[in-house]
């Protein structure tokens, strides 16, 4: 197993419910009237635009939840880069099986794929520097495995799957304790030392604040421009690994990466990426 792939066994819950909600409560209605039960049909799974592919294992699985025998070769892996009109994956056996699962497999290999190739785009942007892109939490309800792992698919890295992985201590907790010090205090009373630190800052006396306390590993620089951003690492000094979040848009990915941080945290990578053209062709 590789770092981009998860086994089937954790991703099948996901994928059964998709294939619920698909089906209904009484399964492909129309397949099931106009497609003989023997039929069987060689289909592929095709691009229709450029991408960095993800949901191949994902759609394979669908697939396969529907109908075990179907025999299901993956042609473009994901993580590797696709053009428009390269089969992607073909499926061969019952057409029925493969019209009953199609909807669900192109639904979960669309999004991911989309993702995928976001994020590419993103990290295509950070090249020469030792910036790495991360995603965040601002992922689809259910779906934040394989979002996450579309992510790894497009040359990024993850930040936290959910809130129990790592303390991050955002602007609404610093209000709510008191300030930087009373967090961080309670943060060094209370934490395991096996649990990793990170607090958000949105100003420079407040990142002056978290040097002199302690108890962080990690500094959320959030909203700040990039002079002040550049400010931000030279006080840090590589005291702390430095984040950059908030405003984080295609055009501005570069001129981040060039102030030093070491990681450029985007929402945008999960919650605004475009669903890619994929479909499924029955050769005539």
């Amino acid at each position: 197993m590789s770092f981009s792939t998860v086994p089937d066994l954790v991703l099948e819950p996901m994928i059964r419910i998709a294939l619920m909600e698909d089906l209904g409560s009484y399964g492909d209605v129309t397949t099931r009237a106009v497609i003989p039960a023997d039929t069987t049909y060689d289909a592929c799974l095709n691009a229709r635009e450029d991408a960095v592919v993800s949901g191949m294992q994902v759609a394979a699985l669908a697939f396969r939840l529907i109908d075990p025998s179907l025999d299901i070769t993956t042609h473009i892996a994901d993580g590797q880069p696709c053009k428009a009109g390269d089969t992607l994956m073909t499926i061969k056996g019952s057409a029925a099986s493969i019209l009953s699962g199609e909807r669900v497999a192109l639904n979960f290999a669309g999004r991911l794929t989309g993702i995928a190739t976001k994020t590419a785009g993103f990290v295509a942007e950070t090249k020469g520097t030792n910036a790495r892109v991360t995603c965040t939490r601002k992922t689809t309800p259910g779906l934040r495995l394989v979002e996450k792992l579309a992510v790894l698919h497009g040359g990024g890295f993850n930040h936290r799957y959910s809130l129990s992985d790592a303390i991050l201590i955002k602007d609404n907790h610093i209000a709510a304790a008191g300030g930087v010090r009373q967090v961080l205090e309670a943060t060094k009373a209370h934490a395991s030392h096996m649990m990793a630190v990170e607090i958000e800052v949105d100003r420079l006396d407040q990142l002056a604040q978290v040097l002199e306390v302690g108890g962080a590993s990690v500094v959320l620089l959030d909203n700040m421009d990039n002079d002040m951003l550049r400010e931000a690492v030279a006080m840090v000094d590589g005291r702390l690994k430095t984040e950059a979040s908030g405003n984080v848009k295609l055009d501005r990915i570069a001129s981040i990466a060039a102030t030093g941080v070491d990681y450029i945290s985007s929402g945008a990578l999960t919650h605004s990426a475009r669903t890619v053209d994929l479909g499924l062709d029955f050769p005539v």
